[in-house]
């Protein structure tokens, strides 16, 4: 396989991973939510903490939390904790189908925040394509009597956890391993009080002792597949391979866990999706312009 070929193939297994962790979590609904997320939190710790033992960078930790980005690291760590939890509530409590538009709508939130906040200049089609996924919110709105706030929480949550972690210098897994030990200690007060109460799922059978520390391999190892994959390809490659995830899960909680749709569901659905098409050709054909437009530049000059 060329190096391209190995990060799609890294990309795709990540967002599989992801995809189908809505199976995961479903399948531990008995397990309350904040549980569910310090057991969550604590796994990727540990894990995350031994990869960087095992290279040897472990001393990175500090010098990120002495230095510069210690403010983006924290703010980082709140939202993907908001994130996490909220993802897990919504699967366990039969709202996956909203949570995987969540995950539908977020790329576009991020454009959103890229045309505001780092003054990136939108096309025509991009513009359509947040108005059509603005649609689709008001769809669900006035079809539901309801607004989509799971779906907006979570991708609001994750575009602007994606913004603070724009242009850090330090590694994805250094950071993501900072964010997650500052949750720890509130995820160790959260397992400590349910097992001192007797409701705790960790060590009660054999059968959570081996599924739950399973959470943090499921949330790191996606996350070191994909930035593997993501320094082997293009952007815009990275970004279409991306819907895979959220496909995943509305498959997952439709077809598995049996969650129903609604007619407003799918008008809006369909708008989220010609959304994407349009963004994702506008990238396509800005990506394959700005090689041209370098090589041109160079020939000038």
């Amino acid at each position: 396989m060329t190096e391209p070929q190995k990060g799609v193939a890294a990309i795709i297994a990540a967002c599989s991973v992801w995809g189908l962790a809505t199976l995961y979590y479903h399948a531990l609904a008995h397990v309350p939510p904040l549980e569910m997320m310090a057991h969550r939190t604590v796994w990727t710790a540990l894990s995350f903490s031994a990869l960087l033992a095992a290279e040897g960078k472990l001393g990175e930790l500090g010098v990120l939390w002495r230095g510069p980005e210690r403010g983006r690291v924290i703010a980082s760590a709140a939202l993907i904790g908001v994130n996490w939890f909220l993802f897990i509530w919504a699967v366990t409590s039969g709202h996956a189908v909203e949570a995987s538009l969540g995950y539908y709508i977020f790329p576009l939130i991020s454009a959103v925040i890229g045309f505001l906040v780092f003054r990136e200049r939108p096309v025509a089609a991009q513009i359509w394509a947040v108005m059509l996924a603005a649609g689709a919110v008001l769809v669900l709105t006035w079809g539901l009597e309801v607004a989509p706030w799971i779906a907006m929480t979570l991708a609001s949550s994750f575009a602007a956890y994606a913004a603070v972690k724009k242009g850090m210098a330090t590694g994805a897994v250094v950071s993501v391993t900072m964010e997650v030990l500052l949750l720890s200690p509130l995820a160790l007060v959260v397992l400590i009080w349910a097992a001192a109460q007797g409701q705790g799922w960790f060590l009660r059978d054999g059968l959570h002792t081996w599924v739950l520390p399973l959470s943090g391999v499921i949330s790191g190892g996606p996350l070191i597949l994909f930035s593997y994959g993501a320094r082997r390809v293009r952007l815009v490659t990275s970004g279409l391979v991306q819907y895979l995830n959220p496909s995943l899960q509305f498959l997952s909680a439709v077809f598995v866990i049996g969650e129903g749709v609604t007619l407003w569901h799918g008008v809006a659905l369909a708008m989220i999706w010609a959304a994407l098409a349009l963004y994702s050709a506008a990238a396509w054909r800005e990506d394959r312009a700005a090689p041209k437009a370098a090589t041109s530049g160079s020939t000038v000059n």
